[in-house]
């Protein structure tokens, strides 16, 4: 009797074993198939499409015969056309089903973005792809075009205003100086003001072509040391007939001796733009300061004046082209508006960048911050075991700040 029972207990626990076995199997094989990865969309391609299409610099949508988003891009992704399996964007939508219904390749320009100020252009082909009513779409952005574009337009449409003013201010002249020609005294006064608007018309012909040498990606044609002494020296020196006719009073101060690679040419007419600036719209017999220092590993070039200040919401615009922020005293002083162009794109051209503050009523300090260059003669000093002069020893010890290197004088 215990030999029959202890065979039917070993009979049951075999059958629930098995049982809880088959079970354990079965789940395995559900949780498996949960676990198992979708089918890839784009495995529905035709061969070798899906590597072509990952090449194109386009933004790239595949849609199929249902609407649904069988392959798309990160960049239309990520500029909101494609969510999900989904194409977003109706007119693109209603262009695909019209091209799959008779074949017809289309093409459109559309805005995509949040917002009309941060929307982007695009020009988009619709086509079929001639398998399965597969229809491709490409996006191809065309912002940064139409940005060059109207900076283009622009550009012209100002230099013809600015060449024109001038221009015709010489023929009208001409033509009252021979009206009166036996006038000595008109023709004086007029020959004097034929000379005012020839000067600017020179001044802004060479204006433009400082601008054309130093905007775009091409680098320096020739990078030298240059010592900002140099450049300041060169730049007040310049700029000093404005300031004696004003009684504007030019002071220099600083850090002696700092170096910078660059075009000194292009850097002395850069400063020379923000003296003149600063002396314009000054009030007669105040103090211009040009300042040199060290600015965490940088050579900063700055200019400080009293004058009336820009307003905060024009500090963004102050450096574009042919922008004034008040024309009619502009044209008082006879700049061309083309002047802090050229100091940001030739900051730019030496690795560097311009910095502003203002305050209205309280005057401007303008910055031309450049990378540093050790002196010339430094490297050759310590490659031969010399020792380095005092005014070069500084630039070359990091305990010391800026603030103590550099030397000031109180503005009133």
């Amino acid at each position: 009797m215990n030999i029959e029972m202890a065979a039917g207990l070993a009979g049951a626990v075999g059958l629930i074993g098995g049982l809880a076995t088959g079970l354990a199997i079965r789940f395995s094989e559900a949780a498996h198939g949960k676990a198992s990865p979708p089918p890839d969309p784009s495995s529905a391609l035709p061969k070798g499409l899906a590597a072509v299409l990952s090449v194109l610099p386009f933004s790239v949508v595949v849609v199929d015969l249902e609407d649904r988003v069988r392959r798309a891009s990160p960049a239309a992704r990520a500029l909101g056309m494609v969510k999900g399996d989904r194409l977003m964007v109706d007119e693109l939508m209603a262009l695909a089903r019209l091209v799959r219904r008779d074949g017809e390749i289309r093409e459109t320009e559309l805005q995509l973005g949040p917002n009309r100020h941060d929307a982007r252009w695009f020009s988009v082909r619709v086509a079929p792809l001639g398998v399965q009513g597969l229809v491709l779409v490409l996006a191809e952005d065309l912002t940064e075009l139409r940005r060059v574009e109207s900076i283009r337009r622009d550009f012209s449409a100002n230099v013809s205003h600015e060449l024109k003013t001038p221009v015709g201010a010489l023929l009208l002249l001409a033509e009252t100086v021979e009206a009166a020609a036996e006038d000595e005294e008109a023709v004086r006064r007029f020959a004097g003001r034929m000379q005012i608007e020839a000067a600017r018309l020179s001044s802004l012909v060479q204006d433009l072509i400082t601008l054309s040498h130093v905007q775009g990606d091409e680098p320096l044609a020739e990078e030298k040391p240059v010592s900002l002494d140099a450049v300041v020296a060169e730049s007040v020196d310049r700029a000093r007939t404005a300031a004696e006719g004003k009684g504007t009073e030019l002071v220099v101060t600083g850090v002696a001796d700092l170096w910078v690679r660059g075009d000194q040419e292009l850097l002395a007419t850069a400063l020379k733009n923000l003296i003149d600036n600063a002396i314009s719209y000054s009030p007669e017999r105040t103090r211009v300061s040009v300042e040199t220092r060290l600015m965490e590993g940088c050579a900063e070039l700055s200019v400080t004046d009293q004058g009336i200040g820009i307003p905060e919401r024009e500090l963004e615009r102050i450096f574009e082209r042919f922008y004034r922020v008040d024309p009619a005293r502009s044209r008082e002083t006879g700049g061309t508006g083309l002047g802090l162009a050229i100091v940001k794109h030739v900051a730019t051209k030496h690795g560097g960048e311009v910095t502003v503050w203002s305050k209205e009523g309280s005057g401007s300090t303008f910055g031309l911050r450049l990378p540093l260059l050790e002196h010339p003669r430094s490297t050759e000093a310590r490659a031969s075991g010399g020792a380095l002069p005092v005014a070069e020893r500084a630039l070359t010890r990091p305990e010391r700040s800026p603030e103590d290197q550099s030397v000031r004088e109180d503005t009133p």
